[in-house]
C-alpha cells in the first residue's frame, strides 16, 4: 500500500531531472538522466530493440560490447600487499640495520630486528584483509537471476549476462536486476531503502525508472534495460566504494614520530662515527657499534608495539558488541568531531507507526478498523500492517470476509475493499491519499477545511496520511470516517544518546533520503535541531561533485541532510574532512558504503546489510547510538596509551643517543657496550606492549596526534635523563672506585630503570602518584624487567657484576630525578595549555 502524502525521491537526479555529476554515458548506453526524462519508445529505439526484446545473437555481441553486468573488480596480488608493508622509513631503516647485521655477523640482532619487522607486516596486512572486501560484498547483493524475453520467448537467465536493449518482467519479490526504464503494466511498488535510505517503499508507474538492486513489494510490470553493471545507480555506489580513500592520522603519526627520531639518531651517529675516525679508530669496530646504537635507537618496535595497542583495545570493543575492522580507526575515533549520522533504523525505530487519527463522525478504533478492512485479507505491506497494529483488540476485523479488493494503483490512489459484516450486510471501505478520498466522498465544506488543514499540519510534521472512507451502497455514495497519520518513530534512547555524544565533543549530523519534513522532526525530537538542508541545495565547483566553499559553510552549520543519495553522502564526508574534520558515519545500506568507506570511522549499525558492514571500519553489534559512545570511550583511552608509549619511546632515543654520543666525544669512553646495549632494548621494548592493558585517563573532548606537543614533552624529558645520566657518570668516574666495565654495568642499570621510570611519569599528563594508577600487567612487567636488570648486574650475568650497595644507591638516584621529571613534565604541559589558549595562537599539531 502506497499512495501517501509527502513527497518521496524516485531517483538521483534533481527535482528537475539535473543529473548528478560523475555520470557521463558509456558509448551506446543512455546516462541516467536522460533515461529519465525520455519516453520509452525513443529508448527503444536507441538502443534497437522493442518490446519484444532482443535475439540471443544480438545479446552476444551486446555483451562484448557493453560487458557483463557485474561490478568490475581491481584485484590486487595479496603477496604485492603484503610486501608494501616492508616499504617506508621505518621499514627502510630496520632493514638497513637488518642488513648490516648480517654483514658483521651479528646474528641476535638480525633475528630480533626481523622478528619486529615481519610481525609489524603481519599486523597491518590482516587488518586490511579483513576491511578490504566492501566491492565484493556489493557484488553479493545483485540479483544472481532475471527474466528476460530472448528470441520472443520468456526465459530465466543469469543476471550477469543482461545488456541495455534487453526487456525484461519485475514482480513481487524480484530484486531488479539492472536500471529498467518501466513501460507496461498498472504499477510497481519497489523498497529502494538499500538504496536511497528511504524508509517506505516507492511507487513506480510506466515511465518511471527502477533502480538495479531495488526490491518489487508489490504489482508486475515490464521493462527495458537501459543501464547495467557500473553504469547503473547501483554500480555507482560500488564505484564510490572503491575509489574512497583517506589517509590514516596514526600513519601520519608514526611516519612523523619516526621521522624525528631517525633524523636525531642518524645525526648524532653520524657525529660520532666522524669523530671516532678522526681519532684513529678501527671503521669496522666504529660502524659495529654505531650499527648496534641505531637499532637501540630507532623505533624498530613502534608500529608493533602501537599496533598491538590497538589490537588489544579491538578486543576490548568486541566485548561491548563493536567489531573493529580497521585498526587505525580506533585512533579516528578518538580524534572524531562530527558523526554523521543515518536517520532510518539508527536514530528511528525502521517501524512504520500510527499516529494520533483524526475522526470525523466516527471512534478512533472504528477509523482504524475501516483502514484496516481497506486492505487485502493476506499479504500486507508495511503500511498496512502498521494501520492493523492500531487496533486495541487484534481480533476486530475477524468475520468481516472480503469479498472483492483493488489494489493500490498510481492513478487511482488508493485500495477499495468490499466487505460482508457481521450482520450479513454488504459495504466497502478505502484507503489512500488524503486528497483523493476527499473527492471521492465529498466532505461538507467545513469537513473538507478541516481535513485539509490536519493534513498540511501533518505534513509539516514530517508525517505520511491516509484518508479512509465508507461507502454502505454500491459505491456510488462514500462517507468520510477521517485520516490515519503514520510516521516512523525516534528510538527511545536516541534522543539521551545524542545528549551524550554533545557531551563528549562530538557534533552530530542526520543524513537522511527522506523529505525535510521528516528529516526536520525527527532531529528534532532528538535534540540534534532543525536547521536541515535539502541536499540537492549544496552546489558543486565541478564536474567532479567537489563542494563550493559556500556550501562547505552550510554543511558544518547544519544540524542534518535530507533528501540524501549517495553521491551528497560521500561528498558531504569528504567536504567535513577538508574542513579539518574528523567524521564519523552510521548506516545500514549499500547506499551508506561510499560515506562509510571514505569517513575516517565508517560505522555499520547493528542489522546493516554486508556491503555497509564492509566498508566500514567499525561493526556494530547491538542496536542504539549508545555502543557508539562507549567505543568512543574505549578509543580515547587506547589513544592515550598510544600517546604514552610515542613519549616514552621519543625520550629514550634522546637519553641514550645523545649520552653514548657525548660519552664517547668528551670522554672518549664506551658508556655501554653492545651486548648491554642490545640487553636494554630487550628489557625496554617487549615488556612495554603491556602497555596495551594499562589503565588511561579518559579525555572530555576529541583527542588528536599534536605532534609539537608530543615531542616537546619527549624533548624535555630526554634532555633532562641526558643529564641524570652524564652526571650520574661524572659521579663515578670521580668519587667511586669501579672498574670501566662496572661502570658500563653501572650505566646500563641505570638506563634500564630510568627508562621504565619515565614511562610512568610519561604516562599521564598529572603527577604520577594521581590517578588512573598503572594496571597491574603493566607494573609487574616493569617490575620483572627491573628484577631481571638487577639480577643481571647483580650476578654477573653476560657482564661485570656491580655490588648491591651500587645497585641501590642507583635506585635511590632515579628516584629522585623521577621527581625533578614529573615537576618539568607538568610544567611543560601548563606552558602548553597557557600558550594553547592565547589569542591568535594555532593549536599544536
Amino acid at each position: 500500500m502506497a499512495g501517501v502524502t509527502g513527497t518521496v525521491s524516485d531517483g538521483p537526479s534533481g527535482g528537475d531531472g539535473t543529473a548528478v555529476p560523475g555520470h557521463a554515458a558509456a558509448a551506446g548506453q543512455p546516462d541516467r538522466a536522460r533515461a529519465e526524462q525520455q519516453d520509452a519508445a525513443t529508448l527503444f529505439r536507441e538502443l534497437e530493440s522493442s518490446p519484444e526484446g532482443l535475439s540471443d545473437a544480438a545479446a552476444k555481441a551486446r555483451i562484448a560490447r557493453f560487458g557483463p553486468n557485474a561490478i568490475a573488480e581491481k584485484r590486487i596480488n595479496p603477496l604485492l600487499k603484503f610486501l608494501g608493508y616492508f616499504w617506508g622509513p621505518i621499514p627502510w631503516m630496520i632493514e638497513i640495520a637488518a642488513v648490516l647485521s648480517a654483514v658483521i655477523r651479528h646474528w641476535p640482532d638480525l633475528i630480533i630486528i626481523m622478528v619486529l619487522l615481519l610481525f609489524n607486516a603481519l599486523v597491518g596486512f590482516w587488518q586490511e584483509y579483513q576491511a578490504g572486501n566492501a566491492i565484493d560484498q556489493l557484488r553479493k547483493s545483485l540479483a544472481l537471476k532475471a527474466r528476460a524475453r530472448r528470441d520472443g520467448a520468456w526465459r530465466e537467465i543469469d543476471a550477469r549476462e543482461l545488456v541495455p536493449g534487453d526487456v525484461v518482467r519485475l514482480r513481487l519479490g524480484a530484486i531488479v536486476p539492472a536500471d529498467v526504464k518501466l513501460f507496461e503494466g498498472d504499477y510497481l511498488s519497489v523498497d529502494q531503502s538499500a538504496l536511497t535510505g528511504e524508509s517506505l517503499p516507492v511507487d513506480k508507474k510506466p515511465g518511471d525508472v527502477a533502480y538495479s538492486g531495488s526490491v518489487a513489494k508489490q504489482g508486475t510490470m515490464l521493462g527495458l534495460v537501459v543501464a547495467t553493471g557500473m553504469r547503473t545507480y547501483f554500480g555507482e555506489t560500488a564505484r564510490l566504494v572503491s575509489t574512497a580513500h583517506h589517509a590514516s592520522h596514526f600513519q601520519k603519526a608514526v611516519m612523523a614520530i619516526g621521522r624525528y627520531l631517525i633524523q636525531l639518531s642518524l645525526g648524532l651517529i653520524g657525529l660520532l662515527v666522524v669523530v671516532e675516525l678522526l681519532r684513529g679508530q678501527a671503521l669496522l669496530r666504529i660502524l659495529e657499534f654505531a650499527l648496534i646504537l641505531a637499532v637501540a635507537s630507532i623505533p624498530v618496535a613502534l608500529p608493533a608495539v602501537l599496533s598491538v595497542t590497538m589490537a588489544v583495545g579491538a578486543l576490548r570493543l568486541s566485548r561491548m558488541k563493536a567489531i573493529v575492522a580497521r585498526l587505525d580507526s580506533i585512533e579516528e575515533m578518538a580524534g572524531m568531531d562530527v558523526l554523521c549520522s543515518d536517520k532510518t533504523g539508527t536514530l528511528t525505530q525502521n517501524r512504520l507507526t500510527l499516529g494520533e487519527p483524526v475522526c470525523f463522525g466516527t471512534s478512533p478504533q472504528e477509523l482504524i478498523l475501516a483502514g484496516t478492512l481497506a486492505s487485502p485479507a493476506d499479504d500486507r505491506d508495511a503500511i498496512d500492517t502498521a494501520v492493523a497494529a492500531g487496533l486495541t483488540d487484534p481480533t476486530a476485523g475477524q468475520g468481516y470476509a472480503q469479498q472483492h479488493y483493488v489494489p493500490f494503483d498510481p492513478v487511482s490512489k488508493r485500495t477499495e475493499s468490499t466487505r460482508r459484516g457481521r450482520d450479513g450486510g454488504v459495504f466497502r471501505v478505502s484507503k489512500g491519499a488524503p486528497q483523493v478520498i476527499l473527492d471521492l466522498a465529498q466532505p461538507a465544506a467545513e469537513v473538507r477545511s478541516a481535513a485539509e488543514k490536519a493534513v498540511e499540519g501533518f505534513a509539516q510534521r514530517g508525517y505520511r496520511t491516509l484518508g479512509v472512507a465508507r461507502s454502505d451502497d454500491d459505491g456510488t455514495s462514500w462517507r468520510l470516517l477521517g485520516l490515519l497519520p503514520l510516521f516512523d518513530p525516534p528510538r527511545e534512547d536516541a534522543a539521551a544518546t545524542i545528549a551524550q555524544a554533545q557531551s563528549h565533543g562530538l557534533t552530530v549530523k542526520m543524513v537522511t533520503g527522506d523529505n525535510v519534513a521528516i528529516g526536520r522532526q525527527i532531529a528534532t525530537e532528538v535534540g540534534l535541531g532543525s536547521n536541515i538542508l535539502a541536499a540537492d541545495a549544496l552546489t558543486s565547483d565541478g564536474a567532479d561533485g567537489a563542494l563550493n566553499a559556500a556550501a562547505v559553510r552550510k554543511i558544518e552549520a547544519a544540524d542534518g541532510f535530507a533528501q540524501v543519495f549517495p553521491e551528497h553522502k560521500f561528498a558531504i564526508v569528504k567536504a567535513l574532512q577538508a574542513a579539518g574534520h574528523l567524521v564519523g558515519m552510521t548506516g545500514d545500506g549499500a547506499n551508506d558504503a561510499p560515506a562509510l568507506k571514505q569517513a575516517d570511522v565508517g560505522i555499520a549499525v547493528s542489522g546493516a546489510t554486508d556491503a555497509a558492514r564492509a566498508a566500514a571500519a567499525l561493526v556494530l553489534t547491538a542496536p542504539g547510538l549508545d555502543v557508539i559512545i562507549r567505543a568512543v570511550e574505549e578509543a580515547r583511552r587506547i589513544f592515550e596509551r598510544m600517546n604514552s608509549y610515542a613519549i616514552y619511546r621519543v625520550t629514550e632515543t634522546i637519553r641514550i643517543t645523545l649520552f653514548v654520543v657525548l660519552s664517547m666525544v668528551i670522554y672518549r669512553f664506551y658508556p655501554i657496550t653492545t651486548v648491554l646495549i642490545i640487553l636494554l632494548a630487550l628489557l625496554n621494548d617487549l615488556p612495554i606492549m603491556t602497555i596495551a592493558y594499562d589503565n588511561a585517563w579518559l579525555a572530555p573532548a576529541p583527542v588528536r596526534w599534536k605532534m609539537q606537543r608530543v615531542l616537546t614533552v619527549a624533548s624535555t624529558l630526554g634532555l633532562i635523563g641526558v643529564v641524570e645520566t652524564f652526571g650520574l657518570l661524572v659521579i663515578v668516574l670521580h668519587y667511586f672506585s669501579l672498574s670501566q666495565a662496572q661502570i658500563q654495568s653501572l650505566i646500563f642499570l641505570k638506563l634500564s630503570i630510568a627508562g621504565h621510570l619515565t614511562l610512568f611519569v610519561a604516562r599521564t599528563k598529572q603527577r604520577f602518584y594521581q590517578p588512573p594508577f598503572p594496571a597491574a600487567p603493566l607494573l609487574l612487567a616493569i617490575l620483572g624487567t627491573q628484577t631481571v636488570a638487577a639480577l643481571i648486574v647483580g650476578f654477573g650475568l653476560f657482564v661485570t657484576r656491580i655490588p648491591w650497595i651500587d645497585i641501590g644507591l642507583v635506585w635511590a638516584y632515579c628516584l629522585g630525578w623521577m621527581l625533578v621529571e614529573d615537576q618539568a613534565k607538568v610544567l611543560v604541559y601548563r606552558f602548553l595549555e597557557t600558550k594553547r589558549s592565547m589569542p591568535g595562537t594555532a593549536p599544536a599539531t
